[in-house]
């Protein structure tokens, strides 16, 4: 695979840059480590392209864990213990019986947070503009970069995956918060 885009949010690819310099080296060797085309495996049963053959987005994670976790990046998970004190008094909830959900973050190495995102707008946005922010809060990481596909993948993948472009759209009519921490978008092809 090959780096085709970059966007700096808040900051963040000078941050990177700056800061993890060696980490930011090893991402980009995992992603230029990986074939896209051998991980073009899924069969699509969706009405539009049935039995089209895919790029798995499942097969391409498990690629990128098989590049990081070698080099000594972790996935970091965070239990989600909610507390019962808003609910109104006889209602039971199914956490109260210590069943809870996590949150989690691809890979982590040395306070650099990495989610690779291969889903729907709303999880890239999600992952930069909270789940960091919330993981930076809870002492893990103090920068991040969100890996997704640009358009020119996406098309090869299911209906309703994002790309990079509608992403970069999307945090640019944002704008940047006070709670948002520095994160580089890396936009990826085959």
């Amino acid at each position: 695979m090959r780096i085709v885009g970059i966007y700096s949010f808040n900051g963040g690819t000078n941050f990177v840059q700056d800061n993890f310099p060696n980490e930011l080296e090893e991402l980009k060797s995992a992603i230029q480590h990986i074939d896209a085309e051998v991980y073009k495996t899924k069969i699509s049963k969706e009405k539009t392209m049935t039995g089209k053959v895919l790029y798995s987005p499942v097969d391409l994670n498990k690629a990128f864990k098989s590049e990081l976790f070698p080099l000594g990046w972790k996935n970091v998970k965070e239990t989600c213990d909610y507390s019962s004190s808003y609910y109104i008094d006889g209602y039971e909830s199914p956490f109260q019986k210590k069943v809870y959900p996590f949150r989690d973050m691809d890979f982590v190495k040395n306070q650099l947070g990495v989610e690779v995102q291969f889903g729907k707008y709303s999880f890239m946005v999600y992952n930069v503009c909270a789940k960091m922010t919330i993981f930076k809060k809870l002492g893990h990481i103090t920068a991040g970069i969100e890996v997704v596909p640009v358009k020119e993948l996406a098309e090869h993948m299911s209906t309703g995956v994002s790309y990079f472009e509608q992403f970069v759209w999307d945090l640019e009519k944002r704008g940047v918060s006070d709670i948002d921490i520095p994160v580089m978008i890396i936009g990826i092809a085959q």
